[in-house]
């Protein structure tokens, strides 16, 4: 009996030891900040990101009212494949979407290997080379991200326009060259403005390794005996390849869904791309033709997300930084040294000098075509309302709009930029602190869906998502689930802050990836917990970083047109929108005037951000 009874007790006990255990663990899973951060993060991405691209899947296999005429027994709201159908095998697909989609391929994959090509190589130049000039060319070549990708357009046409297109000649034309219809527009002309923004993405990533990377690794290669190209190929790239494929996506991505230059540059000569053939939909008020559209193009930046990760799954370490010092001695270019840096300067003549040249030059041309000293006039800056000047349009400096267009923009963009900032720092560290759990490859794909889907969509998407308050009945009380804030400044700000966490999320994780762990486990051996461990290593690690990821979202947005031109309301307009809207109207002068104005207000933030706060764009990444 006795017996009976200690076994009873001890199994009691057995019993009681594995409930507190799973207490303890259940506790342990609890309170962990990292599964809180992880919490908070998924719900709100689900919230903003998934319920609004769930509401577009939705819109597609459901029949809108103004289609209900087009399908036999239709009824407003019933299922339907009818979208999917006119946009993939109706007899109108390949103008809709086969035709765009492949220009588009071409455009994304030739501005990828090209841009990424360019960008690594003055990449490479300027952290490891022994390059002269360093700090005038580091300032320089960051310039075209500065500057809108349309803009460029315009500087383009001002250069290759012909008469037999588009009117007055460009600059070519007024000297008495006349330059063949495909290098004025179409696939030629996008592409080659396309790669002279978008290398900056893989100059900065590209950067930013290289600048963390000790050279005494290469040094130990050469050492033993490797050439200057297998030390490039077995060390070098192996550890630049996670900056490389980011900056793939990212500018695979942007240029397949790109609006303003393929809008400009292919338009007027009949060449679309997915971008301007959704545009074209919306403006029709067929929404969910261009979500199909969409869609599809998010399959296909999925599938580039899904190789890049194939890619970099089975690498081990990303860290650079740790707990010892480094160096970073510049390889020398010998007798290529001067000829390289003479490229360099032409290359910044072509895509830094003359974009901004251009536009300034416009701004002064009384007529345009004519690039007469002659000609040369401060109308379009400080000139009153003329009836025979460009609609009776006064300069910009005369506008009264003008100035509440500068305080809206700067408005947007420094909330937009504090939030974006924070947030992805913060995501950046579940993502490089859950590289190998579940919980970070989840995070990580939900903070990248909004990059996939393009700005013009994402922006509709959101106009119907937040067009009404959408509220339910819970515990007898009516709860707004979706607040109404159209024609709120809010939603600007919101739809911004959200369209760039992969932007701010990926300087993050680039940010945080430099940090090792170790750093982290030494302070937690010292029984410091996790907000003294993280303001107290973390952030001062990274604060540089966070700096500079502040400065990419600032300037993105500075010039962000495609994700907020549905979504505005008169009150609420910013410089760009103003300066296409003159673009449209074909008011060129006025147009490049705002331009500038853009383009200084960025630069002085940059040099300011840059001087007092020690800020590098590069760190961002």
């Amino acid at each position: 009996m006795q017996k009976e009874a200690a076994t009873g007790a001890m199994g009691g006990q057995r019993t009681f030891s594995r409930k507190r255990r799973l207490k303890n663990q259940i506790e342990n899973v609890l309170k962990n900040p990292y599964n809180i951060m992880v919490v908070i993060s998924v719900i709100m991405m689900v919230y903003l990101i998934v319920i609004p691209l769930f509401q577009m899947i939705v819109q597609t296999l459901t029949l809108a009212e103004a289609d209900v005429a087009r399908v036999e027994g239709g009824r407003e709201g019933m299922a339907t494949l009818y979208y999917w159908k006119r946009v993939m095998t109706s007899s109108i697909a390949n103008k809709m979407l086969w035709t765009p989609l492949g220009n588009s391929l071409v455009i994304a994959v030739s501005v990828a290997v090209l841009g990424i090509t360019l960008g690594s190589v003055l990449a490479w130049l300027m952290v490891r080379s022994d390059l002269p000039h360093k700090k005038f060319f580091s300032l320089a070549l960051i310039i075209p991200y500065m500057i809108p990708s349309w803009c460029k357009s315009m500087a383009w046409l001002t250069i290759f326009k012909n008469e037999r297109v588009g009117g007055a000649a460009g600059v070519l034309g007024y000297l008495g060259i006349q330059t063949p219809d495909w290098l004025a527009y179409g696939p030629v002309a996008i592409i080659a403005v396309l790669v002279i923004h978008y290398y900056a993405y893989a100059y900065l990533l590209v950067s930013a390794a290289l600048g963390s990377i000790n050279s005494e690794l290469e040094e130990m290669g050469s050492i033993l005996g490797a050439g200057k190209a297998r030390i490039l190929r077995k060390i070098t790239f192996p550890l630049v390849l996670p900056a490389i494929l980011s900056a793939v996506i990212m500018t695979f991505s942007k240029a397949m869904g790109t609006f303003g230059v393929p809008s400009m540059l292919g338009l007027k000569i009949g060449y679309y791309t997915v971008s301007t053939t959704m545009y074209n939909s919306i403006q029709n008020g067929q929404n969910r033709v261009a979500f199909a559209i969409s869609l599809i193009l998010i399959g296909i930046a999925s599938l580039s997300v899904f190789l890049n990760q194939k890619a970099i799954g089975t690498r081990k370490s990303y860290s650079t930084i740790g707990g010892k010092g480094g160096r970073t001695n510049p390889i020398p270019l010998g007798k290529w040294r001067p000829v390289i840096t003479g490229l360099l300067y032409a290359f910044i003549a072509v895509a830094v000098v003359i974009p901004v040249v251009i536009p300034l030059y416009q701004s002064f041309m009384l007529e345009a075509g004519n690039y007469g000293l002659d000609n040369l006039t401060l109308h379009y800056w400080i000139g009153g309302s003329v009836p025979t000047i460009d609609q009776g349009e006064p300069g910009i400096f005369k506008n009264p709009q003008f100035l509440k267009y500068v305080g809206n923009t700067l408005k947007l963009v420094i909330l937009t930029s504090l939030f974006a900032t924070v947030l992805g720092q913060l995501i950046g560290y579940i993502n490089s602190r859950g590289r190998k759990l579940f919980s970070g490859k989840l995070v990580e794909q939900l903070v990248f869906i909004p990059y996939l889907i393009p700005s013009i969509a994402f922006g509709a998407m959101y106009l119907a998502l937040f067009a009404t308050a959408k509220k339910v009945e819970m515990f007898g009380y009516r709860i707004t689930l979706v607040p109404s804030l159209y024609g709120t400044f809010a939603l600007l700000v919101l739809i911004a802050v959200v369209k760039n966490l992969p932007f701010a999320s990926r300087a993050g994780t680039s940010n945080m990836l430099q940090i090792s762990t170790e750093l982290e486990e030494a302070a937690q051996i010292a029984n410091a917990g996790f907000f003294k461990r993280f303001f107290r290593i973390i952030f001062p690690l990274s604060k540089g970083g966070m700096m500079s990821g502040f400065m990419l979202v600032f300037i993105s947005i500075m010039k962000e047109l495609d994700l907020i031109v549905i979504l505005m309301t008169p009150s609420q307009q910013t410089l760009p929108y103003m300066a296409y809207s003159y673009t449209a109207e074909n008011l060129i002068q006025l147009s490049s005037a705002v331009t500038i104005v853009m383009f200084i207000l960025v630069f002085f933030v940059y040099w300011f951000a840059n001087t007092f706060t020690d800020a590098d764009i590069t760190k961002g990444f």
